[in-house]
């Protein structure tokens, strides 16, 4: 049956479900379905479970070693993730769709949606895809560029899983194509899904090993090499699911020194469109940069490592040696400025809830108000974080452009005394900051004299 044809809405998917999808863990029977349009949005029902994982690994890691997660990478983390999805609220995700229009179009042999040999056939159809999906993100530059953000946090947590990049997934896609010749778009989309959440659990130190299933499945441990930036961790364990990818194509590593987590240069920067974009620039420049025609396609299509002479992936010995006295860049935040930090990234995250909840009943416009002050208070807050010079201008304009957006109806509350407790709020920040940059001007001034 065609993906365009009519389908029953999505059925409420039980509690018990929304924790084993994490897992991988429901059988075929849970989880066929006729349709695109009845699959369950699987990674939002979870949503509730990240939280509950991510405070269970604070309170076993403060109890272990009296450490937690870092409040800036952890906002910069979750700042990428909520970057990531934004483009979902505005149209359906990319991957889904070019995958939805081949099948329709080009499919040579329709597979039964409900038979167990399909679903078992798409499991691992979509985590082979992956394994090169992922392989080809770290070997070609280009791609590098978007799954760089992704590594580019310093701590290895739950918060580090949510750490998306923007413009993968409008690359993956060509990886997943073949199947959508005779794997039904809706058998496809959970398994995409299903392999998206598994990752999620294993971004994480407290487990350490699980016995004989580390041979077959992707694991925190196998994961923690992948994450790592010791030279015997580069280029290893790109597998989703299962590790027995990397076994077989000879990129399988295990854990052994202490990882030290993080690009191999680290970028030292918290605010939301570095992470995301910083290499494209570093692409650019060496582009043009680059003498040669063909060593210009090299820059883009051969490894990040690589240089004129070098060869596809680069040299080892180029990497930053590691000494285990590593520091993560973490600039000291005082206490009022992380308190305030973290209450509007939790109003913004209110808002962010919100507009995926309504967004079918929103016209486009709203959307893209609401998406751009979202946009607009990640930006604001990397720069509070780094406590950049222009960060108290750009903050006094984010809670100016919230009064003016709540106001306008663009922005909603829904209960009169938030509503009103929101305005006194945000109007109070545009004084703190307002008053913030006359003593920058009035101490710059008076430095000048």
């Amino acid at each position: 049956m065609a993906a365009s044809s009519p389908a029953a809405p999505q059925r409420a998917l039980p509690v018990s479900q929304q924790l084993r999808a994490l897992f991988y863990a429901l059988t075929p029977n849970e989880s066929s379905f006729r349709a695109v349009e009845e699959v369950p949005d699987y990674v939002d029902k979870a949503t509730p479970w990240f939280i509950t994982l991510i405070l269970l690994e604070f309170i076993v890691k403060w109890a272990q070693k009296g450490s937690s997660a870092r409040v800036n990478d952890s906002i910069a983390c979750l700042s990428a993730g909520v970057l990531s999805r934004l483009p979902e609220a505005l149209s359906r995700s990319f991957e889904l769709a070019i995958y939805i229009y081949v099948w329709d179009n080009y499919r040579l042999l329709e597979l039964p949606w409900d038979s167990p040999w399909t679903w078992y056939l798409t499991f691992l159809g979509v985590d082979f895809g992956y394994y090169w999906c992922h392989r080809m993100a770290h070997e070609i530059n280009l791609l590098w560029a978007g799954h760089q953000a992704h590594h580019s946090s310093e701590d290895y947590n739950l918060f580090t899983a949510l750490r998306q990049s923007i413009l993968q997934k409008y690359a993956s896609w060509i990886f997943y194509l073949p199947m959508a010749l005779f794997i039904p778009p809706s058998v496809y989309a959970v398994h995409m899904q299903f392999n998206l959440l598994y990752q999620f659990w294993i971004h994480t130190e407290v487990i350490k090993n699980l016995g004989p299933l580390e041979f077959l499945l992707n694991t925190p441990s196998h994961h923690r090499v992948h994450h790592g930036r010791n030279p015997y961790c580069i280029d290893k364990n790109y597998g989703g699911t299962l590790i027995i990818w990397d076994r077989i194509f000879g990129t399988f590593a295990a854990e052994n020194d202490k990882v030290v987590y993080g690009l191999t240069h680290a970028i030292n920067s918290f605010e939301p469109f570095k992470i995301q974009f910083h290499h494209y620039i570093y692409i650019w420049k060496t582009f043009w940069n680059t003498p040669g025609f063909c060593n210009k396609l090299s820059v883009l299509f051969k490894g990040p490592g690589w240089g004129p002479g070098k060869p596809r992936l680069g040299l080892m010995e180029d990497i930053p040696e590691i000494t285990g006295k590593e520091v993560p860049f973490s600039p000291i935040l005082p206490s009022y400025l992380c308190f305030y930090v973290v209450t509007h990234f939790v109003l913004m995250l209110g808002f962010y809830i919100d507009l995926f909840a309504t967004k079918s009943t929103l016209s486009q416009v709203t959307i893209l108000m609401r998406a751009g002050y979202i946009i607009l208070t990640l930006t604001s807050i990397g720069f509070l974080i780094e406590q950049r010079p222009e960060a108290p201008l750009l903050e006094s304009v984010r809670c100016s452009t919230f009064l003016a957006l709540h106001k306008l109806g663009y922005l909603k509350t829904y209960i009169a005394l938030l509503s009103v407790t929101y305005e006194v709020l945000f109007s109070l920040c545009v004084a703190f900051w307002g008053i913030q940059m006359m003593k920058k001007l009035t101490s710059s001034t008076a430095k000048q004299h």
